[in-house]
């Protein structure tokens, strides 16, 4: 294992598109398949609340390869949260990161981009494995003018360089009502754009802006839930870019796993339970006053 002080080494002059892996939380850059939010090691969190689940790592590492297989993947980044636990690191992590991390790992090389919850997560590299596990710095890389990044910090400029950004951390979902009431749930992809204004502010040295199109993945553990982006507010979404209102939210495209365009966020905020609308509208109301 190595800890990467240059972040962007693999960056190129080519641009690849990602490509999404169809009905699965997954793309590909070129040869390299992208995660993102795996919390591995959850079940022990959750054995806490009184859910007692038994360790999955065994069908996460099933699908990892499976998904490697199907891509042909030379390479895998996981973008971030690749733990579970934030402030320390629980016996169940202790066995199932090293053990994930060295199955993938006999078949590409891994880069882990670090997330919120990955404190320690040096410690639970293994050693000898058939290719490399880079970890990198959380403000991101690029590969192919694609850039990657957790999500719960600024990325570096070089990143707003790029034609893509792709992105973890909200765990996006919608929350869509029928006209009978049922309430249905979907992870979905969610495409957006940044307000190009808030970065030249914030980046003074910033030289070229590439407006990158931004991808926010859904996470890989289906345990972990998520955020309904058609219920979701800038407050009560994760990371410094949506609290400085840096995405184009209402606007911002919301696709199924198997391709499905669903609508912008605003279109979708009207086949929102009703619950969601009355508390946003309540949320809003609040705002104005103040």
């Amino acid at each position: 294992m190595r800890l990467t002080q240059d972040c962007y080494a693999r960056k190129s002059h080519e641009s690849t598109e990602p490509l999404p892996v169809i009905n699965e939380p997954a793309l590909t850059v070129g040869s390299t398949l992208v995660l993102a939010d795996l919390h591995i090691g959850i079940e022990h969190e959750l054995s806490l609340s009184g859910i007692n689940i038994p360790s999955q790592i065994e069908r996460r590492i099933e699908r990892t390869l499976r998904y490697m297989d199907t891509v042909k993947a030379q390479r895998v980044v996981l973008l971030g949260d690749v733990k579970h636990s934030i402030s320390k690191t629980s016996p169940l992590e202790r066995h199932d990161i090293p053990h994930f991390l060295q199955s993938v790992a006999e078949r590409a090389s891994v880069d882990i981009l670090p997330g919120n919850h990955d404190a320690g997560i040096e410690y639970l590299i293994p050693r000898d494995t058939r290719f490399g596990i880079e970890i990198h710095q959380s403000k991101g890389y690029s590969i192919n003018d694609v850039g990657l990044v957790h999500g719960h910090t600024w990325p570096s400029t070089e990143l707003l360089e790029c034609n893509y950004l792709i992105m973890g951390h909200n765990h996006p979902i919608v929350r869509l009502a029928d006209p009978l009431g049922y309430v249905s749930t979907k992870p979905v992809w969610i495409r957006a754009y940044f307000v190009e204004a808030i970065f030249r502010k914030r980046y003074t040295e910033l030289s070229r802006y590439g407006n990158p199109r931004i991808i926010i993945m859904p996470a890989f553990n289906e345990l972990v839930g998520g955020i309904a982006f058609n219920e979701a507010a800038y407050e009560t979404l994760l990371g410094p870019l949506f609290a400085n209102r840096a995405i184009l939210l209402e606007k911002a495209q919301a696709y199924l796993l198997d391709g499905t365009y669903l609508g912008t966020v605003e279109q979708l905020r009207k086949l929102a339970p009703e619950s969601s609308k009355s508390r946003r509208a309540s949320s809003q109301l609040k705002r104005q006053k103040h």
